[in-house]
């Protein structure tokens, strides 16, 4: 099976077309394993995310594949093809989650051992629901890579078959399934908007689409602070970068798979990159008006259509039906929290603000007169009657407040200062 791989690169990276052909041959064995294993993801027409880029915009599920994520397809696929010998040592993988979890229930039902190498920060939702899956969990390193290395150093040591994330045949053609899907439902699609970190969706899909249509447009979007996709086509060889930092755990690597480069070398048309705030907002629009939970890796490639800095992919696919790849859900509730928070205060909808009032009953109550006048929703206040600005004689009022919008908070504070009052937003 390596040497098939290493053949199949081989022959990408002399622009061998045949080499793409065997890939999708690979694919379409991959759609045979996985019937009745995973879930064909619905494809919906999104109403809000159209009318924010001009496009006619349609969202593949994939957050509600099993495990919360398309990964399943390509570790099931792989697992599948494993030999009795193989199977009979084990299967060892390292992820910061969904590939985790894809590896453990395929390692389960094909009654095999797993062992799971995840990094120390991976979500902990991620970490017990792989554990739940059935696998053996081992924290180790701060990033996938150092995980990575782990992994590799318990497989010498037992003999285990490494299953890994992106970088292997068998898990690009079984992510490539997902583009058959595509092209069975929305055949006129005009183009297609595939998350990036190490390639594998992006070198499946981008197989599966253009050996259905090649003026089929297949667009990569990587996180501001994991491009390693976008440095490796300049460098014109698969390169790593120094670290990375994104929200986007899912696709947060230093380097793409060798195999997957040479694919999307060939398969991607363009490559565009959102940052860690696009990607927030796009998280909270979807819950928000579309009722749908997205991980941030998730909402990468949807992030690409509505944030501020990629107005020339916009104007590229104005009017064209595009298809966006929503790639999990699995996402910690405490990071939700947040970004909730941050999203709603840089939309203009949630205001916190100290104001100073001499330490006599009442004045709380006339402050909070103002602010019921203006329609404002008071989520929460704390007083202060201590502290190196507050004065003898005074406190120190914070409050949590809800508003409609940034021309709302600039009517409340400039009532709050024609009633005398001087409000410092926090």
């Amino acid at each position: 099976m390596r040497d098939l791989q290493e053949n199949q690169a081989k022959e990408i990276k002399n622009k061998d077309i045949k080499g793409l052909n065997n890939i999708y041959e690979q694919i379409l064995l991959a759609k045979t394993r996985l019937a009745g294993i995973i879930h064909r993801t619905p494809l919906v027409y999104a109403n809000i995310f159209s009318e924010l880029s001009g496009c006619q915009v349609y969202m593949k599920f994939e957050q509600l594949q099993k495990t919360g994520s398309f990964k399943i397809r390509g570790a099931y696929n792989k697992i599948m093809t494993l030999t009795d010998e193989e199977k009979h040592k084990g299967v060892i993988a390292s992820s910061a989650g969904n590939h985790a979890q894809g590896v453990a229930l395929a390692a389960t039902k094909a009654s095999i051992s797993s062992t799971i190498v995840m990094p120390e920060g991976a979500p902990l939702a991620k970490v017990k629901a792989t554990k739940g899956y059935g696998a053996d969990i081992v924290l180790h390193g701060k990033v996938f890579d150092e995980a990575y290395q782990k992994a590799r150093e318990i497989q010498a040591e037992t003999g285990a078959t490494f299953i890994h994330a992106f970088d292997d045949l068998q898990i690009v053609a079984g992510q490539g399934t997902i583009g058959i899907e595509l092209i069975e439902d929305l055949p006129d699609v005009d183009a297609v908007l595939v998350p990036v970190g190490g390639g594998g969706l992006i070198s499946g899909i981008g197989v599966a689409i253009k050996q259905a249509n090649p003026k089929i447009k297949v667009i990569g979007v990587e996180a501001e602070g994991a491009a390693s996709m976008y440095v490796s086509l300049k460098a014109k060889k698969p390169v790593a970068i120094k670290e990375v930092t994104t929200i986007a755990d899912g696709i947060a690597l230093k380097e793409p798979g060798k195999l997957n480069y040479e694919i999307a070398e060939h398969c991607m048309d363009d490559l565009v990159t959102v940052s860690d705030e696009e990607i927030a907002r796009t998280m909270l629009t979807l819950l928000e008006r579309n009722k749908q939970m997205v991980e941030p890796s998730g909402a990468t490639a949807l992030a690409a259509l509505i944030a501020e800095n990629n107005q020339a992919l916009r104007t590229q696919l104005k009017g064209k039906k595009v298809a966006v790849i929503l790639s999990g859900g699995n996402v910690d509730v405490n990071l939700v929290s947040m970004i909730i928070e941050q999203g709603l205060m840089k939309a203009g909808r949630y205001l916190r603000f100290m104001v100073s009032v001499p330490d006599r009953p009442g004045n709380l109550q006339k402050i909070i007169e103002v602010l019921v006048n203006q329609k404002v929703n008071i989520i929460s206040l704390e007083h202060f009657r201590v502290g190196s600005r507050i004065t003898l004689g005074r406190t120190e009022i914070e409050f949590v407040v809800e508003t409609i919008d940034f021309d709302h908070i600039k009517t409340i504070k400039k009532t709050l200062e024609e009633k005398g009052y001087t409000p410092v937003i926090v």
